[in-house]
């Protein structure tokens, strides 16, 4: 029994199968009574009944009584076998080729992620003052200082003083606008690196998570990834490289296609990556001292034709 295994379209054969035997049995027994029942009303016409049950069919010769035994073996092995089939139906997975060496890239892609905006330069500092030298002919010779007596006595009349007004303040000048928002860190590296969902309930260490997410993430990419006809026909193959931001709540942002290879190879390795907001959970975002951030991943896609 565990060595029977039954595709979906052989289940349905066997039972449309089984469902014409029973129609074909119902079919024969019809005729067969309706044949043996000519005659029997003048055979019978002068019986008499030993017991009201013994003509509950009428007439002995079709009884269909008389097959309930043989009618309920054959039900008991059509359910039988509709259980088989029942139990055997089993659901192949779609095969995915996903070549060897899928992660590996080439050579290290150097690509800076986008930086912050940089506050403005300060305003150059204002220009020296120029000293124009004089000449000694327009240059007057002082006069001696006049020293006036300050001495007061008694009949040195003083002038009381004129009141100062004060002159009102000028209003404060505006504050100075805020600083623009900083922008948060984009990572290449951290602590924890992001993993693709749908390991974070398995057991083990964040390594063994983490090549669980890595097979979950290329199964997803070379079960979605549609290879352009235009590139198949040509033969092209290759790798093209995609970089994009994992944000802190595992959101998928800021697709870039780093490399392409043409014949449509590029288009269709971002589409597959824009689909991964759209599955049912989010990445589980990268950590840096306990805490998530934004992580900028790279990941190659190889269009590598069947042999």
């Amino acid at each position: 029994m565990n060595d029977i295994a039954l595709s979906g379209n052989m289940v349905i054969i066997m039972m449309l199968v089984l469902a014409a035997v029973i129609i074909g049995l119902i079919l024969f027994f019809k005729n067969y009574y309706r044949s043996k029942a000519d005659g029997l009303t003048e055979k019978y016409q002068d019986a008499t009944w030993k017991s009201p049950l013994t003509a509950r069919a009428k007439y002995p010769d079709v009884n269909p009584f008389n097959l309930s035994r043989p009618i309920f073996m054959f039900g008991l092995a059509a359910s039988l076998l509709f259980t088989i089939f029942a139990f055997s139906w089993t659901n192949y997975e779609e095969e995915v080729f996903i070549p060897d060496d899928a992660l590996e890239l080439d050579e290290e892609i150097e690509i800076e992620p986008p930086r912050t905006a940089e506050p403005p330069p300060p305003p150059p500092p204002p220009p020296p003052p120029v000293i124009e030298e004089v000449p000694e002919e327009e240059i007057e010779e002082e006069d001696e200082p006049v020293f006036e007596d300050q001495d007061v006595d008694e009949d040195t009349e003083i002038e009381e003083p004129e009141p100062v007004v004060e002159e009102e303040a000028p209003p404060p000048p505006p504050p100075p606008p805020p600083p623009p928002p900083k922008e948060e860190e984009i990572f290449k590296v951290v602590e924890q690196m992001p993993r693709f969902p749908g390991c974070e309930d398995e057991p083990g260490d964040n390594k063994a998570k983490e090549e669980c997410a890595q097979g979950k993430m290329l199964q997803y990419i070379y079960k979605n990834l549609k290879y352009p006809a235009i590139a198949r026909e040509n033969g092209v193959e290759g790798m093209c490289v995609i970089q994009f931001v994992v944000d802190k709540d595992g959101s998928v942002k800021d697709i870039n296609l780093v490399r392409d290879i043409g014949a449509g190879c590029g288009a269709a390795a971002e589409s597959v990556v824009k689909g991964m907001n759209n599955l049912p959970q989010k990445w589980t975002p990268g950590k840096q001292r306990g805490r998530p951030v934004k992580v900028l991943y790279t990941l190659p896609v190889r269009f590598k034709l069947e042999g």
